[in-house]
């Protein structure tokens, strides 16, 4: 059983979030960012975003998610899913946008809400999906298990229900 990091479990355990996620595709290649979410020995790699918070547009949080995880200023596309994720203590609603072009220089960033040593953004980087298919199932997003290739991301159904056995 995996252990949610404290930090991230007081965070935002316990309460529903709004979250916006962003999908830049370029050559058969995903810009991914690997989180310790469960602890430093463990992945989970997710397409760069966050939640949103008040007061802010869904395109402005996910340009100033991206520049934070990522160091790269985004031109942000058009809705593409919604997709729940109920995996106790954390529900997220999320919102997921094509990322039309980026600009600037990719780094790995830091999540301002997390401590300095509670960090948990590992690394940044372009992965195909065969590479992220090789991982073990609780290693990246739920999404990724949906599609047999990058391009049907950007046409999934609308809304995506969390899948009743992870309940």
């Amino acid at each position: 059983m995996q252990t949610l990091n404290d930090e991230v479990k007081n965070l935002y355990g316990g309460n529903v979030r709004v979250r916006v996620s962003g999908i830049y595709i370029v050559r058969d290649r995903i810009l991914l960012v690997n989180h310790s979410l469960y602890g430093k020995e463990q992945s989970f790699w997710s397409p760069p975003g966050g939640g949103i918070l008040f007061g802010e547009t869904a395109e402005a949080a996910l340009k100033r998610e991206i520049k934070e995880e990522t160091g790269l200023d985004a031109e942000i596309g058009d809705l593409l899913f919604v997709n729940e994720h109920v995996r106790p203590p954390l529900h997220a609603i999320e919102l997921f946008f094509e990322i039309k072009a980026v600009q600037g220089k990719m780094d790995k960033g830091a999540d301002p809400e997390i401590s300095a040593a509670n960090q948990i953004i590992e690394e940044v980087k372009f992965l195909r999906l065969d590479e992220i298919k090789s991982f073990p199932s609780d290693a990246s997003h739920s999404i990724f298990s949906r599609v047999r290739s990058l391009e049907e991301l950007l046409r999934l159904d609308k809304f995506l229900p969390q899948p009743e056995t992870l309940i």
